[in-house]
């Protein structure tokens, strides 16, 4: 990731610019006293700009570190592959690196480890590709001294696939863009609570984008 490139187009400045007021914000100076007494350094960057630039470059230095962080882990796990590493490295916020590191982040032990243990991933991947009408015959192939019936297998099961919904980068984030653009928040008011409640009755029953 280049950080002064990147602060560049966000700015509308130029890479001497940005260079130029980063060298002094790592130098102890604050956003007024460059905004005032450094306008010939940073070629006439106003407080505003600064104030961006000081707060966008904190953020990125710490995605940069934090990716490094989340790299190391993975590659200790021997787990890191050319193309996840890609999409690490290609990472621009936070939220979207989090949601890569999710499937490799350690955890304590899950329902779905403690399942796949009892044998029953293939089952698993049998609901997810087949959605077989009759899941208890499906399940009927997977009991063990672990797994004592049906029910059991089948739990283990769906408590695989939640997890591996949860873990799925891409699937994350087309649902959370999916709520942020659909989704509306609804409040209502709790039968026999009109009364009490009567200062906030324009909430009664109100509805908006959570957008």
């Amino acid at each position: 990731m280049n950080i002064t490139r990147i602060l560049s187009q966000e700015l509308s400045a130029t890479t001497a610019q940005i260079n130029a007021a980063i060298e002094l914000l790592d130098d102890g100076a604050t956003v007024p006293f460059i905004a005032r007494y450094r306008k010939e350094a940073t070629g006439g960057l106003d407080d505003t700009q600064l104030r961006q630039l000081a707060e966008r470059l904190q953020y990125l230095r710490e995605l940069e570190e934090r990716k490094a962080v989340v790299l190391k882990s993975i590659e200790e796990q021997g787990k890191l592959s050319d193309d996840l590493r890609a999409q690490i490295e290609a990472a621009d916020n936070k939220t979207a690196l989090e949601d890569l590191y999710l499937p490799y982040k350690p955890k304590r032990r899950t329902k779905a480890q403690i399942a796949r243990e009892h044998g029953l991933q293939p089952l698993a991947d049998v609901l997810l590709a087949e959605q077989p009408q009759d899941m208890e015959a499906a399940a009927q192939g997977y009991l063990n001294e672990n797994v004592p019936d049906t029910k059991a297998a089948l739990d283990g099961a769906r408590a695989i696939l939640m997890e591996q919904f949860a873990e799925d980068a891409e699937l994350i984030g087309t649902l959370r863009d999916k709520l942020w653009n659909e989704a509306e928040i609804h409040a209502q008011v709790v039968e026999g609570k009109e009364t009490e409640g009567e200062k906030f009755s324009d909430y009664f029953d109100h509805r908006e984008p959570v957008r």
